[in-house]
């Protein structure tokens, strides 16, 4: 049973990532205020990496890291949900501004991960896309790792793997050991593993900050791969359920990593963490979320760690609101 709630609604400071292939999208789609003017690729809202730990923002935890929570609250703050092998939380959230393609490349599957290696299933919501954008995800029927090994040079990779149109309001699945690719243009939420991994097949021929081409790891991309997967349903838009006038939710996802649901609202409504660790995105609006222990103002482009212990709490919408809602299982 998970102990009675000691733990609020937690925001932790916004971890800042320049990239090569970034912009400052995130400024304009989210709202957020991000430094500097470097092209900023992902910010990352919760993190448990020893690299990139997460601290809590305000309130009574102010400064605490994500790691210490676990370790402090654990139970309070998981209920049912599964830690990392490593003991850490187990989901890593992030927004991304894709305004140059990504690599072509794989996060390894438990079955195709050597040693150490972590696997990483992630999933994508997509918050702007320009009409012409594209991701590649999957490869097509009878590509195997032998041919994917005789490609002649790397751009020819490509026609082993599936391309397809997105746009705003797409969901996208990315099982581990999927090959995969996030085109120019998008920006988007990702829920993935708490795991920091990636092979790159191809870079579409760039060049880093250095002038030098980026570093590919072919043969462990070929090696994490998985052939036998079935072919991926690509991106698709939610599937709407009216619970009542001015509310509704979509579930996007269920799987054994992450659970992923969409809720629209102009109301008072309810929530629940199910006794699990919830992770809530807001990408529109604002309003108040109300615990037994706290109230806390919510608004664009915020996220919040719901502790599994808060249970049932109510959201109280102040503008129309578009939550993104997240759980490990």
């Amino acid at each position: 049973m998970t102990p009675p709630a000691t733990l609020g609604p937690l925001r932790f400071e916004r971890i800042v990532l320049e990239k090569i292939w970034g912009g400052r999208e995130l400024e304009r789609v989210l709202g957020l205020e991000l430094p500097g003017s470097g092209a900023v690729g992902e910010t990352w809202e919760i993190s448990d990496r020893a690299d990139h730990n997460s601290l809590v923002a305000s309130g009574p935890e102010r400064g605490t890291s994500l790691a210490d929570l676990v370790r402090l609250h654990g139970e309070e703050l998981l209920g049912g949900s599964r830690l990392s092998a490593d003991g850490s939380f187990p989901l890593l959230v992030k927004f991304l501004d894709a305004s140059q393609p990504l690599s072509l490349q794989v996060h390894p599957h438990e079955r195709t991960r050597v040693a150490n290696e972590e696997k990483k299933s992630e999933c994508w919501y997509i918050l702007d896309a320009r009409p012409d954008a594209r991701i590649w995800l999957g490869l097509v029927p009878g590509a195997t790792r032998e041919k994917l090994a005789a490609a002649p040079g790397a751009e020819a990779l490509n026609e082993f793997v599936l391309e397809w149109p997105v746009h705003a309001g797409d969901f996208v699945h990315v099982p581990a050991g999927t090959v995969h690719a996030i085109g120019g243009g998008i920006t988007l939420v990702e829920i993935q593993e708490n795991a920091d991994i990636t092979h790159r097949l191809h870079d579409w021929g760039r060049t880093g900050t250095d002038g030098k081409p980026r570093p590919l790891q072919v043969a462990d991309a070929l090696r994490a791969a998985r052939y036998d997967a079935p072919v991926p349903a690509g991106p698709r838009p939610a599937s709407w359920h009216e619970l009542r006038p001015g509310l509704r939710h979509a579930e996007l996802c269920r799987s054994a990593e992450f659970s992923v649901e969409l809720v629209e609202s102009s109301v008072e409504f309810q929530l629940d963490t199910q006794s699990h660790a919830l992770v809530v995105i807001v990408l529109n609006g604002a309003g108040r979320m109300h615990t037994e222990h706290q109230d806390c103002t919510i608004a664009r482009g915020e996220t919040w760690l719901v502790p599994a212990a808060c249970g049932s709490f109510h959201i109280e919408s102040r503008s129309p609101l578009t939550l993104l809602l997240a759980r490990a299982p």
